[in-house]
């Protein structure tokens, strides 16, 4: 198994997949190479580009070394753009999104960005997260009750009561427990952008990788304004919607439209 080295010494594995221009793709919350949509985006992807599918710190077979920070995961992906040659596409999903976009802002490298629903909240058309939803799930991580954030973010982000009630009993269940932990990265990454308010320009203002911004046909209104906003926040952004698809897209629907979007 390949691995690379980040900055402050933690081993972030990773692989790759087909030939061509180097493209890193890079999950949402709880998320790996054994458990989400990397490996199937990535064989979607494999017929034009390198893709380097990898597992973020503290899932998979990658380290943990705490304290976790954002910038820890830049540096992660700085080490990933070093074994790619120095530059890539990045193709990235959810909170996944989020962190792209940040570490286009500090990594030239980083050279056009496909981002899919990054999941804000800009606006009254659903419920605002909770001022206290990261230290909340902190604080139930920190009691060992993994189970307990683990309904709380699903419940979130919509899960209905029953999917939920059932959800502990299947087979997924054992791995979303192992990376329960990591929950708080990505809603620390998030920050305050699920507080039903308009997205803060500055903070992507350094960003000039040319991007694209989509959201999926079916779903909820709240996540395409989020895309939508994102789109109209970054410098050098446009905005598109996948016909039929939900937060879930389907690699067939994706890939398609990140090959037109970078130019294969």
């Amino acid at each position: 198994m390949p691995t690379v080295t980040s900055a402050d010494g933690t081993t972030i594995a990773y692989e790759t997949l087909g030939t061509g221009p180097a493209l890193l793709f890079i999950d949402g919350a709880m998320c790996y190479r054994d458990f989400g949509p990397a490996r199937t985006v990535a064989a979607a992807l494999a017929d034009h580009y390198t893709v380097h599918i990898y597992d973020r710190r503290g899932r998979g077979q990658s380290g943990n070394t705490l304290p976790w920070a954002e910038d820890r995961e830049i540096e992660d992906i700085a080490a990933l753009l070093k074994e790619a040659g120095g530059q890539a596409y990045a193709v990235a999903v959810s909170s996944g999104a989020v962190l792209a976009a940040d570490a286009a802002a500090q990594l030239p490298g980083l050279t056009r960005l496909a981002l899919y629903e990054p999941p804000f909240i800009v606006d009254d058309t659903r419920p605002a997260r909770e001022a206290t939803f990261t230290a909340d799930t902190e604080a139930l991580l920190a009691r060992g009750d993994r189970t307990g954030a683990l309904k709380k973010f699903m419940s979130h982000v919509g899960m209905p009561a029953l999917a939920l009630a059932i959800m502990p009993l299947t087979p997924p269940w054992k791995k979303l427990k192992a990376v329960a932990p990591t929950l708080p990265y990505d809603l620390h990454i998030l920050g305050d952008t699920g507080r039903g308010r308009p997205l803060d320009p500055s903070r992507w203002a350094g960003v000039t990788a040319p991007a694209l911004v989509m959201d999926g046909g079916k779903s909820p209104q709240y996540m395409r304004n989020a895309a939508r906003a994102l789109s109209e926040t970054l410098p050098k952004a446009d905005y598109r919607t996948l016909p039929g698809q939900t937060h879930m897209v389907k690699a067939g629907a994706l890939a398609p439209a990140v090959k037109e979007f970078l130019g294969q």
